[in-house]
């Protein structure tokens, strides 16, 4: 993958398509990162997704698509990966901090790289399970994308929370027996939609009031 005027142009139309605005130093930085995952991909087993365009609108685009409802000013992405979503929505929010959180320490390790590489000064890593992080510090946004049901992301991650937060879980088809799982929580739902892609994705919303009462001590 090259950072090519045609992979250029793509993303700064995905962007204003997702009706979100961007520096060119920035759109830079999300194709480097890109460019990074391509890289280091086989080795660390990063993606699944090789080809250009469909890494441009499956991890960056699709990460982005979240964007519009972080809240606040710190954000934990629990079992990122290979830093999605959180990477791209670091690129976008330098004001905003970000941990990024993996049992992985592989994936952590190219995570920590390219966070270094572009030069984030707003973005932590850790490499540790979730049950067994202990933050000194609450989160505004917790994050979580394909990392589990909605239950074990309330059960596990409540507690991370600082009053007002949310948590926030990207999911393809819409999840009813997840939700349904959830009980007397009533969570808010929002339908995405990556630029080109017919692909459904959700995004289901729980607020530390509704969440913090199922909250893991584990």
């Amino acid at each position: 993958m090259s950072l090519s005027p045609e992979l250029a142009e793509r993303l700064e139309i995905g962007l204003r398509a997702l009706g979100q605005s961007s520096t060119p130093e920035q759109r830079h930085a999300l194709l480097a990162f890109l460019e990074l995952l391509r890289k280091w991909g086989e080795t660390y087993n990063l993606t699944a997704v090789r080809d250009a365009s469909s890494a441009l609108d499956l991890h960056l685009l699709d990460s982005l698509t979240v964007n519009p409802y972080l809240r606040g000013d710190s954000v934990l992405d629990v079992g990122t990966g290979g830093g999605l979503p959180g990477i791209p929505l670091a690129i976008l929010n330098p004001r905003r901090q970000f941990v990024l959180l993996d049992s992985s320490a592989k994936k952590m390790r190219f995570v920590r790289q390219a966070a270094i590489t572009l030069e984030l000064m707003n973005v932590e890593t850790v490499a540790n399970r979730v049950e067994q992080y202990r933050p000194a510090t609450g989160f505004d946004i917790v994050l979580a994308r394909a990392f589990a049901s909605l239950v074990a992301i309330r059960d596990m991650t409540a507690r991370f929370l600082n009053p007002d937060g949310r948590i926030l879980a990207l999911k393809g088809r819409f999840p009813r027996a997840e939700i349904e799982q959830l009980g007397s929580d009533d969570p808010r739902v929002y339908r995405l939609a990556i630029p080109g892609r017919l692909a459904e994705r959700h995004l289901i919303e729980l607020n530390l009031e509704k969440a913090v009462g199922q909250e893991s001590t584990g």
